[in-house]
């Protein structure tokens, strides 16, 4: 009980700086759609799209030469899913999103920084170690790797008061584990332990940033890969980071670690050591989190290089086409959502799909607060003279330029008004399937805010193209997976 009332105390104060919930509930929505059993991506879509520098590693990564077997010139991140697979792109979300948290939220006490220096070169190790493994157990061993430390980094960057406490403790030669548990009445690894429960992450993970025993042999082989390089990892930085110490001494430390660890790792210790003392020396080299670091550097000419609406929107064409016979709908919904966001720059984006109760319900949408707004958003087939049952009754996309017009008011229905007041101008996009009935209707708008545009006759033409494609997943959907939508 004690120990339950301080982690709450902890956590409330944690809670008061306002930064901490959205690294909370961000990381929630990532476990949410990993462990989603309908195959909808547009929950982990979300997460990659709300952070640009996110987008580009994932598309990096789905276009590597690892990944060229699957056709390469990956644009979109629902594509990047389906070549990379949900597990290995949401470990990824969560290293890279407990990362930038705190990279963000850095103070600016010297101690602050070499701890969060600390744990990226941890990381940085762990990826080392697994690079030319599976992408799916590199990436959990990463996330393990941060998390063992995610205690310590709370502690710091969130109680400073009681860290002071603590850091004098472990300056005096006071072990740092005794030293939280006598100022806080916890240890760094209960406060850890206690952030993966909270933020939903899966047991593997939770497992895997624990203590490493190689005595310890009635635990899971990939519990025991998991803790050696963890445990490695995070020995190895704490190594490096050691302010003072002899290049000779360092380098007898890190071997000393490298015959501790080799054989949990099926490594040879000398090839552990030449690696992690390799990446010392490029860590010198002002190294730490390089591919962060250059994904930063090089934004502005990522987004110069991105292709025109035509081309992009054009991209995702393909990449439906690519899917083979049977696929799931939700990953193609998805896929031709977030092409037309992305390739139009829409403010927001709403798929809507027919029910066989014979409504029109928003499935998924991207854009400012979209997953409140997505239950009220549904209209029935029964004839309306509106400009949604004109599109619904069209079989190519209709294009509002001016949703204010007075003539224009007049076609809009009510639920439309309140929801999307603020639209300048919009897109409605019918979906045809089997026996020419419209099975769903894709919205997309820009704001008030947004700068005028317009859609060009071939914009419009690829968005009709990319609407020809999608329907046919729907005559391919099973009927429970349509009842599902």
């Amino acid at each position: 009980m004690v120990k339950a009332a301080v982690l709450d105390r902890l956590w409330s104060r944690m809670s008061e700086r306002g930064d901490f919930p959205m690294l909370s509930q961000s990381l929630r929505t990532t476990m949410a759609a990993m462990n989603n059993d309908d195959l909808d991506f547009s929950g982990l879509v979300q997460v990659v799209l709300s952070d640009f520098a996110l987008t580009q590693k994932v598309l990096r990564l789905a276009n590597s030469a690892m990944y060229m077997a699957f056709g390469g010139n990956i644009t979109t991140v629902s594509r990047a899913l389906m070549v990379l697979g949900m597990d290995a792109v949401g470990h990824l979300v969560v290293g890279l999103k407990i990362v930038d948290h705190f990279h963000h939220s850095v103070p600016r006490r010297i101690d602050a920084k070499l701890e969060l220096n600390r744990t990226l070169l941890s990381g940085c190790v762990a990826r080392k170690l697994t690079e030319r493994g599976d992408l799916r157990a590199g990436e959990e061993a990463v996330v393990c790797t941060l998390m063992r430390q995610i205690g310590k980094l709370l502690v710091v960057f969130y109680l400073d008061a009681e860290w002071d406490q603590i850091r004098r403790q472990i300056e005096a030669n006071v072990d740092e584990t005794e030293a939280c548990s006598a100022v806080l009445g916890v240890t760094f690894d209960e406060i850890g332990a206690e952030a993966a429960v909270r933020w939903r992450l899966p047991d593997m993970i939770r497992s895997g940033m624990g203590e490493f025993d190689p005595l310890a042999t009635d635990e899971p082989r990939q519990v025991q890969w998991l803790r050696a390089i963890t445990n490695y990892s995070t020995d190895v930085a704490s190594v490096l980071t050691t302010p003072n110490m002899p290049d000779w001494q360092r380098e007898a430390r890190i071997a000393e670690l490298a015959h501790r660890y080799g054989r949990a790792l099926n490594t040879d210790p000398d090839v552990l050591l030449e690696m992690s003392v390799a990446l010392a020396r490029e860590e010198d080299g002002e190294g730490v989190m390089r591919e962060i670091v250059e994904l930063r550097a090089n934004a502005d000419a990522i987004a110069r290089e991105a292709l025109a609406p035509e081309a992009r929107i054009g991209a995702g064409v393909e990449d439906l086409k690519a899917l083979q016979t049977g696929s799931a709908l939700g990953p193609a919904l998805a896929l031709a959502s977030e092409t037309v966001h992305a390739g139009l720059g829409f403010a927001r984006t709403v798929m809507f799909v027919r029910h066989s109760s014979g409504m029109f319900k928003a499935r998924m949408g991207f854009g400012p607060n979209m997953e409140a707004a997505l239950p009220s958003l549904s209209f029935n087939t029964a004839f309306e003279p509106d400009v949604f049952h004109l599109a619904i009754a069209n079989s190519v996309g209709i294009f509002i330029e001016n949703a204010r017009d007075p003539k224009m008011v007049a076609r809009l229905p009510e639920w439309f008004k309140r929801s999307f007041a603020d639209t300048r101008s919009f897109v409605l996009l019918p979906v045809i399937g089997e026996n020419q009935t419209t099975v769903a209707l894709l919205y997309g708008d820009w704001r008030q805010a947004d700068e005028p545009r317009r859609i060009s006759q071939g914009e419009m033409a690829v968005l009709n193209e990319l609407a020809r494609e999608l329907g046919r997943f729907f005559s391919q959907a099973p009927m429970r997976e349509m009842e599902l939508l």
